[in-house]
């Protein structure tokens, strides 16, 4: 049963003096253009201008006409008079007739689909009114716009920070004399390098650590001759390779990688770090030497002439330079995919949190996900990434409210997490509440799927443009209908053969793409099989206007 709108236009026309009391004749239907025809949805609304030219000589001119859309729902009251009648209406000549516009807007509603747009007609003449049949102006909504659907979007994760293998590295110095190579005993005795030796044989005893490589690298201070600056820093690194095999035999550490060495027989790039972080006075002057000077001996001649700064150099940073560095590269070894998936299922406590979330993306089951999640908010409730995915799982199981409020507790934990406001954004998208989508959204940057979020955003408010932009390369069942809605054919296509888990939808979308190519054997078997997926699909197919010009009946 339709029901009657607001939607009123009033034709009136003032009374002449010879006066008239035939009555108005019918409308004709072909007085009326209705823009676009069929009704289309875009966003959420079915809009529409319904154009009337009115002939010359046609009303009666003691008459005043309503104008009624019928559809569904309710619509607006616009009103139109004729050129003696006061009022502030729009006014139409009686002897020239004219044309007149009506907006019509509906919140779109499914039942819409197989619709018919009418005019209805009450004319009132001398306080008289009576009813002219009505006119119908448009066939049908096409409805393709209302199957952006949030609900697929997928929310944003808040990311896991394990790591298989963590790469650490140990290391210690030892120093050597002024043009001496010889390994000191206090040196071998030092905090740094005891704590060295500690760190490589606790290494070297740990299953869950493996020593990749130990390098020792040899350096002598940039001053003297050149020859004699290479022979000391080789036997320096000669004596610190001795010295650290003995100590591997001794600690009995056997698996070590590769054991590598070298010497850089003055190093001149350490002289010039350790000078400019040094307090010496004329520091940029023996800087600016080093870039005029680019043959070693020469360097170190025109810096012994500066013999006001020479011997604090001597004192202050040559001897850093006198040195043997041993570092050790080991890696930590993290548990095993198997060994998380069997801590969780005996002792969830053994796992850190990120363990627990990584150990989330081991399946695909959403319950585990859920119960794993779970455990994270319960372990670390101080962490807002257990509340956010668990939300996300909530979401992909249709429970928007409980993930909702686990959004808002992932947010209350950290207000500043961006991936807890885009999801509570597409809750409000889900529930319709565009404005408070566009304001979660709005502190969601950076997020890699808020451009699909936005892209439905914009679907639903009816921007096409925009929603192609926001999805950029996405390939999903929401950017491929943007692309349908924008006319671009061949690219929705492309992205729809692109989605990974086609489903219902991707074939009931491509089977509109047949229907706006004129390709009857791809409407019906993609239908074929979008019905096959989803049986309420062909209740849809059967009143959706894309397809109604073509014989669906082997497939319905």
């Amino acid at each position: 049963m339709d029901k009657k709108s607001a939607f009123s236009l009033l034709f009136g026309s003032a009374i002449v003096l010879t006066g008239c009391s035939k009555k108005m004749n019918q409308f004709a239907a072909d007085y009326f253009s209705t823009n676009p025809n069929p009704l289309e949805v875009v966003g959420q609304n079915v809009p529409a201008t319904v154009t009337g030219n009115i002939p010359p000589k046609f009303f009666v001119k003691n008459a005043t006409v309503t104008v009624t859309p019928y559809l569904t729902f309710t619509g607006t009251a616009q009103a139109f008079q004729g050129e003696k009648v006061r009022g502030n209406n729009r006014v139409i000549s009686y002897d020239n007739g004219g044309t007149v516009t009506i907006p019509v807007n509906y919140a779109y509603q499914p039942e819409m689909q197989r619709s018919e747009l009418y005019l209805g007609f009450t004319v009132d003449q001398k306080g008289k009114q009576y009813v002219l049949p009505r006119v119908k102006v448009a066939d049908g909504i096409i409805a393709t716009a209302a199957l952006a659907d949030a609900g697929t979007v997928d929310p944003a994760t808040a990311a896991d920070k394990f790591q298989r293998i963590i790469n650490e590295k140990y290391s210690a110095d030892i120093h050597f004399l002024i043009n001496q190579a010889n390994l000191r005993e206090s040196e071998l005795k030092s905090d740094e390098v005891l704590r060295l030796n500690r760190d490589i044989k606790a290494a070297a005893g740990d299953e869950s650590r493996k020593i990749e490589e130990i390098n020792i690298q040899s350096y002598a201070s940039p001053d003297g001759s050149l020859d004699f600056n290479t022979k000391l820093a080789q036997n320096r690194e000669t004596n610190t390779q001795g010295y650290l095999t003995n100590q591997l035999k001794k600690d009995k550490v056997t698996e070590f990688g590769e054991l590598t060495a070298n010497f850089t027989p003055e190093d001149w790039e350490g002289f010039q770090k350790l000078v400019a972080a040094s307090n010496i006075q004329d520091k940029e002057l023996i800087i600016s030497v080093l870039s005029m000077y680019k043959d070693p001996e020469q360097r170190e001649r025109e810096i012994r002439n500066l013999s006001s700064v020479f011997d604090q150099l001597a004192d202050e940073i040559l001897p850093q330079l006198r040195y043997s560095r041993i570092t050790a590269s080991v890696n930590v070894i993290g548990k095993s995919d198997e060994e998380i998936n069997k801590a969780f299922d005996t002792d969830p406590s053994t796992l850190s949190v990120d363990e627990l979330l990584y150990g989330a993306t081991l399946t695909d089951d959403l319950n585990r996900k859920k119960a794993i999640y779970t455990a994270a908010t319960n372990l670390y409730p101080n962490d807002y990434r257990g509340y956010n995915n668990l939300g996300k799982v909530l979401y992909q199981q249709g429970d928007y409210d409980a993930a909702m409020a686990s959004f808002k507790k992932a947010a209350r934990v950290n207000s500043s997490a961006p991936e807890a406001q885009m999801n509570q954004g597409l809750v409000a998208l889900v529930n319709n509440d565009l404005r408070a989508a566009n304001q979660s959204f709005g502190k969601a940057g950076g997020v890699p799927e808020l451009g699909s979020a936005l892209g439905v955003y914009y679907l639903q408010q009816g921007d096409v443009n925009a929603a192609v932009k926001a999805f950029g390369n996405d390939k999903s069942n929401n950017a491929a209908l943007a692309q349908i809605l924008s006319k671009d054919y061949s690219k929705a296509k492309s992205t729809l053969a692109a989605i990974q888990a086609p489903d219902a939808t991707t074939y009931y979308l491509m089977a509109i793409l047949g229907a706006r190519t004129n390709n009857e054997q791809m409407v019906t078997s993609n239908l074929r099989q979008a019905i096959k997926l989803d049986n309420k699909l062909a209740k849809q197919a059967a009143n959706d206007l894309e397809f109604s010009r073509f014989n669906l009946s082997s497939v319905l």
